[in-house]
C-alpha cells in the first residue's frame, strides 16, 4: 500500500490504482532533502502488485526536482561512516526501491530534472518529459560524482560515451535532446503532458502487473549477467509466468478471441 504519511515533502495520490508521488517543495524547486528521499523510498517500497497498476512520479508546480538540497544536505557536520550510512539510508534507499519495485515507475518530467533528479528519471521505467524541461547531471559542478544510481543508470540508457560527457561537464541540455539519448521515452508539448501518462497508464492497467514485474527483475538483473547466465536466469523467471493465472487468462482470451481480464 502506498505511504501517505510524508505530505510534507510528497504528496500521494491514489487513484484507480494508480499511486502519484509529487516531490511537494515547489518554493525550493523541489530540491531533494533526506526526509523527501526516505518519503519517496518508503512510498515505493510499499506499493504492490495487487494493488497498483503503475506508480508515476511528478513535481508539484515548475520543477520536476533542482536535485539536492544543499543547504539541507550539508548542515550536520558528519564522520567519513555516518556521510556513508547517511547517503546509503536516503538516496541510495531510494535507487533500491525503483529498481527492485514490482509495479512500473512513470516519471512525468514537468520541469527542470538537475542532478538526484535527472538521476530519478534515469531510474524510472518510462519517463516522458515537457518539451521546455532542462536537464543536467550537475554534480561536477559543485564538486560530487553523480549519485541516487546515477553512475549505474546513466550508462546503461544513454551509453557510456555520452554519460561521461554530461557527468564530467555538467551541461544543460533540453528535453528533445534528453529523448534522443533516450533518457526520457518522448519530448512532449507542456500541455500534453498529462493526456500522455494517461494514456500509458491506461494501457499498463491492461496488462498484468504480476508479468511486467517478472520483466523488471529479468532485465535489472541481467544487467551484469554473462549472457549464458543470464538466459538461464530469464528461463526461471519465464516458468513462474508460465504457472501464473495471468498466463492461463491470457491464452484463453486469445483462443477465446476477447480481450484479457488479468487478476494483477
Amino acid at each position: 500500500m502506498c505511504a501517505d504519511s510524508n505530505q510534507t515533502v510528497v504528496n500521494v495520490d491514489i487513484e484507480d490504482g494508480v499511486c502519484q508521488i509529487a516531490f511537494d517543495r515547489p518554493g525550493a524547486l523541489n530540491a531533494l532533502t533526506k526526509d523527501t528521499a526516505v518519503a519517496l523510498a518508503e512510498t515505493i517500497e510499499d506499493a504492490s502488485v495487487e494493488e497498483y497498476h503503475a506508480i508515476v512520479i511528478t513535481g508539484e508546480g515548475d520543477a520536476f526536482s533542482a536535485g539536492g538540497d544543499l543547504q539541507a544536505l550539508s548542515q550536520a557536520p558528519e564522520s567519513t561512516r555516518e556521510a556513508y550510512e547517511s547517503i546509503t539510508d536516503t538516496f541510495g534507499r531510494v535507487v533500491e526501491a525503483m529498481l527492485e519495485c514490482p509495479v512500473p515507475i512513470v516519471a512525468k518530467v514537468n520541469g527542470d530534472a538537475i542532478g538526484a533528479g535527472l538521476a530519478i528519471v534515469a531510474l524510472a521505467d518510462i519517463a516522458y518529459a515537457s518539451e521546455d524541461a532542462t536537464f543536467s547531471c550537475a554534480f561536477v559542478r559543485v564538486g560530487l560524482i553523480p549519485d541516487t544510481g546515477g553512475t549505474f543508470m546513466l550508462p546503461q540508457i544513454i551509453g557510456l560515451r555520452a554519460a561521461k560527457q554530461l557527468a564530467f561537464t555538467g551541461e544543460f541540455f533540453g528535453a528533445e535532446r534528453a529523448a534522443d539519448l533516450e533518457l526520457v521515452n518522448d519530448a512532449i508539448p507542456a500541455a500534453e503532458l498529462d493526456d500522455r501518462v494517461e494514456e500509458t497508464v491506461a494501457q499498463l492497467r491492461k496488462r498484468p502487473t504480476e508479468i511486467i514485474g517478472l520483466m523488471k527483475q529479468a532485465m535489472h538483473e541481467n544487467m551484469s549477467r554473462h549472457w549464458s547466465e543470464a538466459i538461464d536466469y530469464e528461463n526461471l523467471l519465464q516458468v513462474q509466468a508460465r504457472t501464473s493465472d495471468d498466463h492461463e487468462e491470457g491464452v484463453s482470451a486469445f483462443l477465446e478471441g476477447r480481450d484479457p481480464e488479468f487478476n494483477t
